[in-house]
């Protein structure tokens, strides 16, 4: 079944935050639910399709990071997630488990929507793009981008949308090396912050996924300074 383009699920114990933000997000052409605890955001994921799940970290009972985990073992839906700000282990963490993005509270209204949009534009953006795109292939990799997915070595991969971003843009420039800025900028839809670890945190992740070359190398190379390549095994 295809989500709701327009379908958003907010995930936030507080209550007046969480209306403001529904409010505006709704009235930015969105249609907004929301769940008050991680339970019951949890049974409102299973029953339906979102485009999209903005959920909070600090939670009672079943943390945002609990339902994270939770949520990654039977849907890979796109997950905002607002943190504290201040506390990159919870930024790092969210990431490493499979949230596409992160927004530090106290933030904007118009800051989450600007993160949430740069998501679902370019995941429904590539898409578009990719319609009649045949494989990307770099030796053992196959990228196939209209149906975003990817295999290593015949083997399916387990991607989340920004990693398979990721190694769509890097598959796509293999050989050549791409810097971070355009890394962020292709593939998650939205400018490098500063201190933003987003990009690193994914291309770990991703790492961890492909069986390294010969010699032990990471299929996926560090240029120190400038960004990551694609080696041409």
């Amino acid at each position: 079944m295809t989500a709701d383009a327009n379908r958003v699920l907010l995930i936030d114990d507080d209550a007046e935050l969480s209306a403001m933000l529904g409010e505006y997000i709704a009235n930015e052409g969105y249609a907004v639910e929301r769940a008050a605890d991680g339970e019951s955001g949890l049974t409102l994921l299973r029953q339906g399709d979102f485009a999209i799940v903005v959920l909070d970290v600090m939670m009672p009972r079943v943390s945002g990071i609990e339902v994270l985990r939770r949520l990654r073992a039977f849907s890979g839906v796109p997950v905002l997630m607002l943190t504290a700000r201040g506390d990159d282990i919870d930024c790092v963490l969210a990431l490493e488990l499979g949230a596409d993005d992160y927004v530090q509270k106290p933030c904007t209204p118009r800051e989450l929507v600007a993160r949430l949009r740069a998501i679902l534009r370019r995941i429904g953006g590539v898409r578009a793009q990719a319609a009649s795109d045949d494989a990307i292939v770099v030796g053992a990799l196959a990228v196939w981008p209209q149906r975003r997915c990817a295999e290593y070595g015949s083997t399916p991969l387990t991607l989340t949308s920004s990693e398979y971003g990721l190694l769509e843009v890097l598959a796509r420039n293999a050989g050549s090396v791409v810097s971070k800025a355009e890394l962020s900028l292709q593939a998650l839809g939205r400018p490098m912050g500063p201190y933003d670890r987003n990009i690193d945190v994914h291309v770990s992740a991703i790492r961890q996924k492909l069986a390294p070359l010969s010699g032990g190398r990471p299929l996926i190379q560090t240029v120190r300074g400038v960004g990551y390549q694609l080696v041409r095994a």
